[in-house]
Order: C-alpha cells, then structure tokens, then sequence
C-alpha cells in the first residue's frame, strides 16, 4: 500500500516543474522502471536520494528498501485487482500533487479507496513522495499518523485562509460562508461521506465545531496552481490530550472565488465524541 505504479505521475510533474526536461535523464529512467516493475533499474535510474512516507511502511529510504517496497505494494495491488483513476493534479514550483482512486476488491467487496500523493524534487537526482490516505477502507480501523513535516509554511490567504481560519476559531458560520452554492466537504474514507450545500455543510461543521472549539491545522506545506491548493497540514487542535497528526487537504475554487470543494486525506481521530474528521 500504495500506488507505486501512479507514483510516475506525480513525480514527473514535480519534475517538469522544477528541472528542464530531457528524455533521456535519471528521472525518466526512473519512472520506466516504476511502470515495467522492473527493481534491478532503480539504482541507476535515481542515483540521489529517495525517500518514500508511507501511512503503512513508514520511511522507506534507500535503494534496496525501494525495491522492497515497489514489490509488496505491486503484489499487495495485484492482489486485491486494483484499478487506479486520477481525480486531479496539482503543480507548483518544484511540487506536484496528485489524487487518485483506487478501486479494489476487499473481502469480496468493490471499495473505493481516496489517496493522495505529492512529489517533492529536490534536486536532479532526489525526490520525497508522501502519501496520505484513511486506511479505515480496507482494515475498518485509524491509524494514529506522527507529523510528516514541520510548520513553517506561510497558510494560504484569500478564501483559503479564510476556511482555515474560522475552523480554528470554531467558527460555523465563517467557515459556511466559503463556500460556494453547492460547494462540499469530502471526508478522508470518500463516499458516502459527503457534505455538499448549505445545509449539509452547517450540520457537519456545526457537529464538529458544536463543542465551540477550533479545530487548529498548522500549515507545512502548500501547492498552489490557482484552481486547487493542496495543503499538507499537522492538526494541532488537541495538543496535550492528543498527540498532533498529519493530514493533507486539497481545496478547489469555484469560478466565483469561493470554495467548489474541500477533499480529505487523513486518518485523524479526535478525543470529543461526535466531531468526526
């Protein structure tokens, strides 16, 4: 788990992005080697550093634990006859963002499964990929996720950092109101739990928010091509009786400024009953 094969996508945006593009570079080599499933090329293929976040696996670093790495997921995918759509890509600067569903069979069940990955390249020869996703679809449980990055990035402004803001003032109204007409909220495990409308949109935020505290997100990092921001975030809003956890939110304006949609990818629990994330 997951998606190495949709790997190739979000890291050849960020490399496009970042470095001009030669068909015959490492990075290009390195991407075959990902779509043919090929281990013996991805030494030559990506000589720098490499290093994949994994909800499941944690910190994959190094050649040989790529290898690893590429082979379980490949067979993990096979196994459970998964087909992988793209939702959307996002690239910004030397980043690239893309959402993806996965489609698989668990137990005898069609799922579909919400993922997202964002590929930093770093220089010509290394890249950070971090995956963000509920595992709640396919093993009914949360896994508690430690912080990815640090703070530091400077939150979003306009509508975005208005969102942001009235979440953590635990303000209903505020956080509506950015909204389009018929703007929704995703949350993290996909269908059905969706939220769209003014209605629906106030019944869930006013049960998240019901007990008048915020909900704090603290910014790491955002990629920004002005349709959608993806936000890697750690929320921070139960420091103290809840140990901080990382999550990534994409954002997607509607043609008038406000939001069109707001998808979730985390595994985020909260002590408060009744405030699902």
């Amino acid at each position: 788990m997951p998606w190495f094969p949709d790997f190739v996508s979000a890291a050849e945006l960020a490399r496009r992005q970042s470095l001009p593009y030669e068909p015959e570079d490492p990075v290009t080599r390195y991407l075959s080697a990902l779509s043919d499933g090929s281990p013996h090329a991805l030494e030559a293929a990506w000589p720098g550093r490499i290093v994949v976040h994994d909800p499941r696996a944690g910190e994959v670093t190094g050649h040989r634990e790529l290898r690893r790495f590429v082979a379980t997921n490949q067979e993990w995918l096979r196994a459970r006859h998964a087909r992988i759509e793209t939702v959307s890509s996002t690239a910004d600067g030397s980043c690239a963002a893309v959402e993806l569903l996965a489609r698989l069979e668990i137990s005898g069940t069609a799922v579909a499964w919400p993922v997202a990955v964002v590929a930093e390249a770093t220089d010509r020869y290394s890249l950070d990929l971090r995956t963000y996703c509920s595992q709640v679809v396919v093993d009914g449980r949360r896994h508690r996720r430690a912080p990815l990055l640090g703070p530091g990035a400077v939150p979003p402004d306009g509508v975005v950092g208005r969102y942001l803001a009235g979440l953590e003032a635990g303000d209903v109204d505020e956080v509506v109101a950015t909204f389009a007409e018929d703007g929704y909220l995703r949350e993290a495990v996909g269908e059905p739990d969706v939220h769209r409308g003014e209605d629906g949109l106030r019944s869930f935020y006013s049960r998240l928010l019901g007990t008048g505290d915020g909900v704090a997100l603290e910014c790491c990092h955002a990629t920004d091509d002005g349709v959608r921001c993806v936000v890697e975030y750690n929320d921070v809003s139960t420091r103290g009786e809840w140990p901080p956890q990382a999550g990534l939110a994409v954002f997607e304006r509607a043609d008038d400024g406000r939001i069109a949609a707001v998808r979730c990818y985390d595994d985020i629990e909260r002590p408060a009953a009744g405030r699902p994330s």
